[in-house]
């Protein structure tokens, strides 16, 4: 049985063979644990080049241990790090023994960041943003999960949080003493003023959870339009390597084909489809179906259309898509047309890097120069969206008593609070502590 106050140890580093890896120690065993492996406890947070033993004085390996007293440690607790060599027979073997030790354990996962929440040196926002900072591929998905995991984003929560705080303090300062000269009647006509700014900011703020789920989950482009219309070979022009098959027969492509890439620092998730057309295959007519849902569900369409050909992009389908631009193909056939802003040849490779620089624009003009202290999970915009239905019930309905409307305040700041974990979130704790790995 699992105990909080058992020490934990984990590799924290990545999977052997490495040259060097990494053991996590947290706990009230960890003084212990280095008395009895490396002979001494070294100094706090300075590396010491020792030979790590069995307590049976057997060498293990020769390393770096580092020492980290609690509370100054990531953990809150006291800590160590074991630097060794990485083969998987030294980290089975130091593994076995830090085991053999009473109370101590292989960590759960996530625990050693969930040990940081329940200690106060991370709150929820910033313990999500470690998550996604250790898992980012690309440059602002590394900047994004940086500001939440360095506490940017919380601090605009807990300054909401403390002007709904200090508003409703001075509401039941003027319910409790009514007649004081230092309570004016007229304070609560000023605090729903500054109520209903604080609305607007974070109605503005909710509004830009889309450009944070974009730049953490990927921006999504769908390659679409008629069969042999080059869709497939535009997606593997894209992604450098042949992920989809190139053929001459129409309907090859029967399935939503995926693939992820790095477009300028944001990642972007491009999908080829099945050629869009009027057919009696059963098997095709259900890829159909699937690229016409992918069609409403994109960021950005790209209808590709044969330069030569005339047969126009069904009216239909351009609809399903919000955001789409169309794009002709096999210039290299036809050199002199102009039909289209965007022509481009798979063969020759004319207009693809435009093709690229437009994606990319479209991106940035959707950001439009935005701070990147933006939601970027589900559970972020639905406590806002609670928040702001509190705070407008409190704002709106005048023709109600200050103690209601101080109770819908009240509960506006505790949806800001499951945010960031300043009230109770017990049941979120298993969710989002579960997507670390073992050694975090």
């Amino acid at each position: 049985m699992e105990a909080w106050n058992d020490t934990i140890f984990a590799l924290s580093s990545g999977a052997p063979p490495s040259g060097v890896s990494v053991i996590r120690v947290s706990g009230p065993q960890t003084t212990v644990i280095l008395e009895a492996l490396a002979g001494e406890i070294p100094s706090p947070r300075m590396a010491s080049y020792r030979t790590i033993r069995t307590r049976n004085g057997f060498p293990i390996d020769t390393g770096l241990i580092l020492f980290f007293p609690g509370p100054a440690s990531f953990t809150g607790e006291d800590s160590a790090e074991f630097q060794i060599h990485g083969s998987r027979a030294v980290i089975s073997a130091l593994s076995q023994e830090l085991a053999e030790f009473p109370d101590t354990r292989l960590a759960l996962q996530g625990e050693f960041s969930r040990r940081a929440f329940e200690n106060g040196k991370l709150d929820l926002v910033e313990v999500e943003g470690l998550a996604d900072l250790i898992a980012a591929e690309t440059e602002m998905q590394r900047r994004l999960a940086l500001e939440q995991s360095s506490g940017g984003l919380s601090r605009l929560y807990d300054s909401w949080a403390e002007r709904i705080t200090r508003s409703r303090a001075l509401i039941e300062a003027e319910l409790d003493f009514p007649d004081e000269d230092d309570v004016p009647g007229s304070v609560s006509d000023q605090i729903w003023i500054s109520l209903t700014e604080l609305r607007q900011e974070i109605r503005d703020h909710l509004s830009h959870a889309d450009m944070g789920e974009i730049v953490r989950d990927g921006f999504k482009v769908v390659i679409a339009g008629a069969p042999n219309a080059g869709k497939s070979s535009l997606m593997n022009w894209f992604a450098q390597k042949d992920v989809a098959i190139v053929t001459e027969i129409a309907g090859t492509t029967r399935d939503v084909l995926h693939v992820d890439i790095n477009l300028n620092g944001y990642l972007v998730r491009l999908y080829d489809t099945a050629g869009l057309r009027d057919t009696a295959d059963i098997v095709e007519q259900e890829g159909i179906r699937r690229a016409q849902v992918a069609l409403t569900n994109a960021d950005l369409v790209l209808f590709l259309a044969d330069i030569g050909s005339s047969n126009p992009i069904d009216a239909a389908d351009l609809e399903r898509a919000p955001s789409h631009v169309i794009v002709g193909t096999k210039r290299d056939l036809y050199p002199s047309a102009a039909s289209y802003d965007l022509q481009i040849s798979t063969l020759t490779g004319e207009g693809l890097p435009e093709l690229r620089d437009f994606v990319f624009s479209s991106i940035e003009q959707k950001f439009g120069g935005l701070s990147l202290a933006v939601p970027t999970r589900e559970r972020h915009r639905d406590s806002l969206a609670k928040c702001l239905t509190a705070l407008s019930v409190a704002i709106d309905q005048t023709e109600q008593s200050l103690e209601i409307r101080a109770e819908s305040l009240r509960l506006s700041g505790d949806y800001l609070g499951r945010i960031t974990g300043r009230v109770d979130v017990e049941d979120l704790l298993g969710v989002i502590f579960s997507e670390f790995c073992i050694g975090k």
